[in-house]
């Protein structure tokens, strides 16, 4: 017992100089990369003030329409760009999508080429709302089912916001008659199930104004492995809208090289045929960081930032007596045998 309470000793004394020491104030920023692949959902955090994020991909996909009996091949690569505005709660994004798609009408023996842009937007997310904000995470160091297991309280989600706007620049084939400009908002939600497991839903209105206005669902469950360079995910997508309606499913792996480096591939399809679409894509994440770390001074930070109150006397060495015990215990124990 001696040895466990020095220990236990030691251990409150260290917890106590961190808590005394300036706290860091970085909400978003993480020491590892942040990044919304694979597949197309989006975090509820930002990438974090001072860092530039570059998500880059490579698809390929086959999609053949039972209706127009055509069969199709597209190359689809796509980028989107992250920075950390202003504050941590604020980022500023681009994402774009480029479809080179080669048609064969088989009825017709005629062939088409498409290229343009799918996707072309820019947006601002903002956090709405951080369930552990100001309650920094500590593991129980007691209980290991206490750190790993699920718990209801994990059920409350992030919650941030995005409004944007899509490009239709030129004659593009893919959404003929549109105007340049069309709004988009969204509503993205992450929650942290367990430390390894990860849910993020994202609920989209795209196209406002347009002809053809689109609804848009995205579920992702992710989950880290015991080594947690490695990780897996599974999505489902639903897409309403009187141009293009659909369900897909993707899963995917993502490997992390360093702490700003990550590579990752996935396949999915969907489960009807007009038109049916199978697909595969490799892709890489990269940040460049310049954050830096703003510090606090302990006077200006709430008692539940940094552990709570600090007593006056909290690392005031107890005198001990010839037997451990404290000068001021043993004067409590003589009254205490002299009242009895």
């Amino acid at each position: 017992m001696g040895l466990r309470t020095h220990i236990k000793t030691h251990i409150l004394t260290l917890f106590t100089l961190a808590y005394a020491l300036p706290a860091v104030v970085s909400a978003q920023y993480t020491d590892v990369i942040n990044s919304n692949r694979p597949g197309l959902s989006v975090s509820a955090y930002a990438v974090g003030t001072g860092v530039v994020q570059a998500e880059l991909g490579l698809g390929f996909e086959q999609r053949d329409h039972s209706r127009l009996d055509y069969e199709s091949n597209l190359f689809t690569p796509e980028l989107s760009l992250r920075y950390g505005l202003l504050f941590e709660t604020l980022e500023l994004n681009y994402e774009g999508r480029y479809v080179s798609q080669n048609i064969d009408y088989l009825g017709f023996d005629l062939s088409e080429t498409r290229t343009d842009f799918e996707r072309n937007r820019i947006g601002l997310k903002f956090l709405l709302f951080d369930p552990f904000k100001g309650q920094p995470v500590k593991p129980n160091i007691r209980s290991w089912r206490a750190n790993n297991v699920f718990q209801l309280k994990n059920l409350v989600p992030a919650i941030s916001i995005y409004a944007g706007a899509n490009f239709v620049l030129g004659d593009n084939p893919f959404y003929a008659g549109d105007p340049i400009v069309s709004p988009r908002v969204m509503i993205a939600t992450q929650s942290r199930l367990t430390p390894r497991f990860v849910l993020i839903s994202n609920i989209s209105y795209d196209r406002v104004g347009t002809d053809f206005p689109e609804w848009q669902y995205t579920i992702s469950f992710q989950h880290a492995f015991r080594n947690p360079k490695w990780s897996v995910f599974i999505e489902n997508q639903g897409i309403k809208s009187d141009r293009y309606s659909d369900v897909l499913l993707r899963s995917g792996i993502a490997h992390l090289f360093n702490e700003s480096f990550q590579m990752d591939a996935y396949l999915g399809s969907n489960f009807k045929n007009t038109p049916s679409r199978i697909f595969g894509m490799l892709g890489m994440s990269y940040r460049l960081d310049f954050h830096q770390d703003k510090l606090k001074p302990i006077d200006e930070q709430p008692a539940r930032e940094n552990g709570g109150t600090i007593k006056r006397n909290a690392n005031k060495k107890k005198k001990k007596g010839l037997f451990g015990i404290s000068k001021k215990d043993k004067r409590k124990r003589k009254k205490k045998k002299i009242d009895q």
